[in-house]
């Protein structure tokens, strides 16, 4: 993780980074649902695309993804990759992307969702051959990832993970670069026109004049009959069933130029109407709404239009809503967006927020434990890069999740808070939940532990923890104070306040939770830009 990587990760040089993460926004076909509507509500032009890796059942999940109002569908096979695949991935994972596409192309034709979807495949493919046979089980785009990296020198050596690329292509090291890499556009180029040339002559022999005349059209198609006694047992005539024989007015290809919502929040659509206008004019405002759990992605929408905004925002729009938020509410908020609400809220707030602030408190005639009570849900701030949180009750489990920058105080968190986190700084005012801070290789975060039970919890892999008495730690209590007053501000936190009063009282209960890697300087420089 070199300086310009460890930039757009929002991570530090020289610390690794588990890589792809795993998306822990997504655990069911009705979470990947959500994210896609959050990616719409932030910006209405962008196609979405779901990959999907080719194997048994994987049309039921298309048909999924397909109802969740995806655009593209990427059915990917098993071969190709990159070099830094662990070898049993490479050998065990997936299947051949001919049959994947095959069962995706016609679970879509059949439940008559083909026309809303583009469907792509990649996995290996290298020939026009692959092209031509990829359009007749269905593909409309071809994704090429290896066999043109060998055309730019890549001799697949697999080593791509070691930054010790023999031939300059995978690696940060210049020297290798600057020695061993004698790629150009140009041979990617010609490889390309190679491969349009072997398609022209491909569809020439078919009869066809452009690929788009044969997507779906499987019954040009037919088995050979093999070399060996293993090839001719195969019997592929379900992959090449045509599952549009059935109807034969359903499309085998895509229509639609995406695939259109056919839902939307009537209060998102109000808050577009009354705020898109002062957003043009460069101005703020307060604006004030009742909201219900079937409003999702409040905010987001405005929040897309506010960054797609030419300058930079100065002024500040106040959402201020009253009663219980659906998902995502303040999804992708940015500078120029508040949100304060008074209520509760259901999953993912804040996910992937960038700047802005959101505030969410209780009723003030509320009958239950406003200390201890659940006021946000699961996998708030997922992917945050900056912003602030504040919450005067409880998070649900994997709060702070891949957070690289954010600023957030919550009065208790459940299991697998502030995983993965690269940066920012969390105030837990407490009990947490198991396993806190796995993976984290940035930021830190406090927790008040009065209940003394924080030293089991906590996932000692790659963190450390300490208490804040001594007089280095003096930056740290008087952030900490800041950030508690900060949230009495945004929630009126009774509780909050009580620890603004007495903090000395009650330091001897926090811990500190920082990296092992990270040194106390590092700790001062994060104060420093956050502040």
């Amino acid at each position: 993780v070199n300086e310009q990587i460890a930039r757009l990760r929002y991570a530090k040089p020289g610390i690794g980074l588990i890589s792809p993460p795993p998306h822990h926004d997504i655990y069911s076909i009705e979470d990947l649902a959500q994210l896609i509507y959050d990616l719409k509500e932030v910006n209405p032009t962008a196609l979405i695309a779901v990959k999907l890796v080719a194997r048994r059942g994987i049309g039921t999940i298309a048909v999924g993804v397909a109802k969740a109002h995806a655009d593209i569908i990427t059915v990917s096979g098993y071969d190709g990759g990159t070099g830094a695949s662990p070898l049993t991935s490479v050998k065990y994972a997936g299947s051949p992307w001919e049959l994947g596409l095959a069962e995706v192309q016609q679970a879509l034709v059949a439940n008559g969702l083909r026309e809303r979807v583009r469907l792509q495949v990649d996995g290996g493919m290298k020939t026009g051959l692959d092209v031509v046979k990829a359009a007749l089980l269905g593909a409309g785009t071809y994704g090429f990832g290896t066999a043109p990296m060998v055309a730019l020198g890549c001799k697949y050596l697999r080593i791509c993970h070691l930054n010790n690329c023999a031939t300059g292509v995978a690696t940060q090291n210049e020297e290798l670069r600057e020695k061993h890499f004698h790629g150009s556009a140009e041979r990617v180029e010609r490889f390309f026109r190679f491969i349009a040339a072997d398609v022209r002559e491909r569809l020439a022999g078919i009869g066809a004049k452009t690929v788009r005349e044969i997507i779906g059209r499987s019954e040009l198609l037919e088995q050979i009959e093999g070399e060996t006694e293993q090839q001719r047992s195969l019997d592929l005539r379900a992959m090449l069933a045509d599952a549009s024989i059935r109807d034969a007015k359903t499309s085998r290809k895509n229509m639609w130029a995406r695939n259109r919502r056919l839902h939307r929040s009537v209060l998102a659509e109000r808050i577009a109407a009354e705020t898109f206008s002062v957003v043009d004019q460069r101005e703020g405002g307060s604006f004030s709404y009742p909201v219900n759990n079937s409003d999702r992605a409040i905010g987001a929408n405005l929040a897309g239009k506010i960054a797609r905004a030419r300058e930079p925002y100065q002024e500040t729009i106040h959402l201020r809503l009253t009663g219980s938020a659906g998902q995502s509410l303040g999804a992708w908020c940015v500078n120029g967006l508040d949100i304060d609400i008074t209520g509760e809220c259901n999953d993912y707030v804040g996910k992937g927020m960038n700047g802005g602030t959101i505030a969410v408190r209780p009723p003030q005639d509320a009958g239950y434990d406003i200390r201890h009570a659940p006021i946000v849900g699961n996998v708030c701030l997922y992917g945050a890069t900056g912003g602030r949180l504040y919450a005067s009750g409880s998070a649900g489990e994997r709060f702070a999740v891949r957070n690289s920058g954010a600023t957030a105080v919550v009065q208790g968190v459940g299991d697998h808070a502030c995983e993965y986190m690269t940066g920012g700084v969390v105030a837990v005012l407490g009990p947490t939940g198991r396993n806190f801070g796995a993976g984290m290789t940035g930021g830190f975060a406090y927790v008040l532990d009065q209940d003394r039970l924080f030293v089991d919890r906590y996932n000692t892999e790659l963190i450390d923890i300490e208490r804040i008495l001594t007089e280095s730690m003096e930056a740290h209590v008087y952030y900490l104070r800041e950030m508690l007053q900060e949230h009495v501000h945004y929630t009126g936190s009774e509780f909050a306040q009580e620890l603004v009063t007495d903090l000395r009282d009650f330091l001897p209960y926090f811990w500190l939770v920082k990296p092992k890697a990270t040194q106390v300087h590092e700790l001062i420089d994060t104060l420093n830009r956050a502040a």
